[in-house]
């Protein structure tokens, strides 16, 4: 049996897998496996629909229900057009911080959760432990449900998760939900001197994002309910980030793309505001379509990812306490896997190494303090796992 990797070298190795969502993850699946697979460790897949990529999980110690799962997603988002300073693939120190594509978001959980788990193989555990590690979560959280109905049909049934989003190593026990609408407005092409006889998709599809800010208007005047104003915003808010269209100023445009997402605060349901959003949709197609009756708008669903409700007293909540001793809790704005694996009958909590404001970011970092802060995480819960007074 070979020596393990240090937690620095498996982030090291991770971040080396471009694993952009756009592209295939299976190099670093195929590792990761091969790794596990040298200290016995056997581990399970769960493929895309065009077998392009897979998320993996294991299940490590006792064949029995109660265990901890490590819930990490292996996508990373795009690097196109952003200004690094170094190779964003490969792991490069620099004044205390550890910089890559991934270090923070969340490939420095990933690395820590796979240390953990060959920790635990080795040295032997009573209560169980779990690796979830996902496809497909930068693009809308899609990859964790296929792959936790799979777990439920191969290894024992764990009772908590931590999903190890980057949270500064604080307890996040809530966060919105999410969903969202790829919209595509189709009008009909005339000369812009005649415009009226035309449907302009542009001018069309602004009426959609004007109905946005007047939501987003009407939200935020509105009084939050006391779970609500945990949140900042204490909101739900809707948000048109990319917008493209037109063939020429002096043609009124025949398509117009973009996209429209909700962050829901808790107590309202992405689904209802999705129906409020057609119903404005309705109403603006039947207008285009008295001018032409082609003229059309497509929905096509981009996600729909639910919030992580606080629980009173969770176990997650509870383990992660004993295990950091903190005392304190906090809701976050971003979406996570948590709501889905507690959609999934688990208690679920998010806590995991670095700044969520790094994510995303050229020159994105975990400082080389919140790795360590991890990994000295991981080695209290192994160690929790051990003993069998715990379990």
């Amino acid at each position: 049996m070979p020596d393990p990797l240090s937690a620095r070298a498996l982030l090291e190795k991770l971040v080396s897998f471009p694993t952009v969502s756009r592209d295939s993850n299976l190099p670093l699946i195929d590792w990761v496996e091969e790794y596990l697979g040298q200290f016995g460790i056997t581990c399970h897949r769960d493929y895309s629909a065009d077998g392009m990529k897979a998320g993996l999980f294991a299940h490590i110690g006792p064949d029995v229900d109660g265990g901890v799962i490590l819930s990490g997603h292996t996508d990373v988002v795009p690097v196109d057009g952003q200004d690094w300073s170094s190779d964003p693939f490969t792991v490069t120190e620099r004044d205390g911080r550890l910089y890559g594509r991934g270090t923070c978001d969340m490939k420095g959980f990933d690395a820590l959760a796979i240390w953990a788990v060959v920790h635990a193989a080795r040295t032997g555990v009573s209560r169980p432990l779990q690796l979830a590690l996902s496809r497909d979560e930068e693009i809308g959280c899609i990859g964790a449900p296929p792959l936790i109905r799979a777990m439920a049909g191969t290894v024992p049934k764990a009772e908590l998760a931590i999903i190890g989003e980057p949270s500064m190593m604080k307890i996040v026990t809530g966060h919105k939900g999410g969903t969202g609408y790829r919209v595509h407005v189709i009008g009909h092409e005339v000369h812009s001197s005649i415009m009226h006889t035309g449907v302009n998709a542009i001018m069309e599809a602004a009426k959609l994002i004007e109905w946005a800010t007047a939501m987003n208007a009407e939200n935020r005047a509105r009084t939050p309910s006391s779970l609500a104003a945990m949140f900042d915003p204490p909101w739900t808010t809707v948000h048109v980030g990319t917008i493209e269209g037109g063939t020429a100023h002096n043609i009124t445009a025949k398509d117009c793309h973009f996209g429209i997402t909700w962050r829901c605060v808790p107590g309202e349901s992405p689904e209802d505001w999705k129906a409020r959003f057609r119903a404005k949709v309705g109403e603006v197609e039947a207008e285009m379509q008295a001018i032409h009756p082609k003229a059309r708008i497509v929905l096509e669903d981009m996600f729909t990812v639910p919030g992580l409700q606080p629980e009173t007293e969770g176990p997650a909540e509870r383990f992660v306490r004993d295990l950091t001793g903190a005392n304190g809790s906090e809701v976050v704005s971003y979406a996570t896997e948590g709501g889905q694996f507690q959609d999934g009958g688990y208690s679920a909590v998010v806590c995991g190494p670095g700044d969520i404001a790094q994510a995303h970011q050229p020159d994105e970092f975990i400082s080389l303090d919140q790795f360590a802060e991890g990994e000295a995480f991981m080695q209290r819960l192994v160690a929790r796992l051990a003993d069998p007074s715990q379990t």
